[in-house]
């Protein structure tokens, strides 16, 4: 089975790799010391800093495992590449929300960088699917989770 391929930015790629990289020169030899005075205080048995910190190791082992299998399937669009004035993925594209009157802006990332109360979604999302491929003056209808919601396409930029 092939895995699936996890689509960054090279903004996306290089936060990626800056949070593996902590993880592993930084945060793994905090949680060692950590365990390490947990130990120094005798019977583990009834150490609840030794659990915590036993814990946090395994939730850091386990992002690190994450983390380097998306960075092994990572696609890197090149926000260069395609035409400037549709909508893609690395478009940062400004909206017009007609029922509020009122102006959005967003990027569309893949689904690994989606970050969506930073203005980050992903092209998965049934905003950043539906926002794939228009331009500049469109409007168009989305069928959201709240109902429908009708945007204008006010800019697109790269």
């Amino acid at each position: 089975m092939t895995e699936k391929k996890v689509v960054l930015t090279y903004e996306g790629l290089k936060n990626m790799e800056a949070e593996l990289e902590n993880l592993k020169t930084v945060k793994r030899k905090e949680v060692a010391e950590k365990i390490k005075e947990a130990r120094g205080q005798g019977d583990l048995s009834e150490n609840a800093e030794y659990d915590a910190a036993k814990e946090e190791q395994a939730e850091i082992e386990a992002r690190i495992v994450v983390l380097e299998k998306m960075l092994r399937n990572a696609e890197v669009i090149d926000d260069e590449e395609g035409s400037k004035d549709v909508i893609n993925l690395g478009t940062k594209v400004e909206l017009l929300d007609m029922e509020f009157d009122e102006t959005m802006e967003y990027t569309i990332v893949g689904s690994a960088e989606a970050d969506p109360m930073n203005g980050r979604i992903s092209n998965e999302s049934p905003v950043g699917q539906a926002l794939l491929g228009h331009k500049t003056g469109e409007k168009i209808t989305i069928d959201t989770p709240d109902g429908e919601v009708v945007f204008k396409i006010l800019k697109i930029t790269r």
